[in-house]
């Protein structure tokens, strides 16, 4: 395991670095990295210090180690990179309005990557988790177990982490390698719209 925190730049170059020594390539970038706003707050009270904290680690760092990657498959002519972002990078929440442009931005990255990486046959994917039962939700989890009671998501249940892993495990199997730049909906339906 090598640690890094994508919020530093120094970790990423040592991380980088360290990775021709370790391994001879990486045939798959699952940019997973990301955090909460320490505090949800109200747009109105924001704070320039949260909003340079989660765009560095949720946007920044992912977006050039993904840059290091691909130049690194590019030379090996093989590889696959998904990004993880949210149901944040399409809904408002003005309560965590940081964390959802710093999202917004990454789904844009990810159609970026897969744009310049087509011709060379990596695809690039993005899968949009919806409300995941994971450490960053469970202050709020209670909140949203009832929301999907009450009918927000047409599944009825709250997502779990394998749910994420199995997506990510069928790009990596290459079962969608004629489908970059998708978007894959890991939700539950929430993106759905219906009348």
């Amino acid at each position: 395991m090598l640690p890094c925190s994508l919020g530093d730049p120094r970790s990423v170059s040592e991380l980088l670095e360290s990775l021709p020594a370790r391994v001879p390539g990486i045939d798959l970038l699952v940019n997973n990295a990301g955090m909460a706003p320490r505090e949800r707050r109200d747009i109105l009270e924001a704070t320039p210090e949260s909003f340079d904290e989660l765009f560095v680690t949720n946007l920044k760092g992912p977006y050039f180690l993904t840059q290091q990657i691909a130049r690194w498959m590019l030379d090996r002519k093989q590889g696959r990179i998904v990004f993880i972002t949210s149901i944040s990078s399409f809904t408002a929440s003005v309560n965590r309005g940081d964390y959802c442009m710093a999202k917004a931005a990454l789904s844009m990255a990810a159609k970026l990557f897969a744009a310049r990486l087509a011709p060379h046959n990596i695809p690039v994917f993005e899968i949009e988790p919806g409300i995941i039962r994971t450490d960053m939700i469970s202050s709020v989890a209670a909140q949203y177990e009832q929301r999907i009671a009450n009918g927000l998501l047409p599944q009825r249940r709250m997502g779990e982490p394998a749910d994420v892993a199995g997506a990510i495990r069928a790009i990596a199997d290459g079962r969608l390698d004629y489908c970059t730049g998708q978007v894959l909906h890991v939700d539950g339906g929430f993106h759905l719209r219906t009348l």
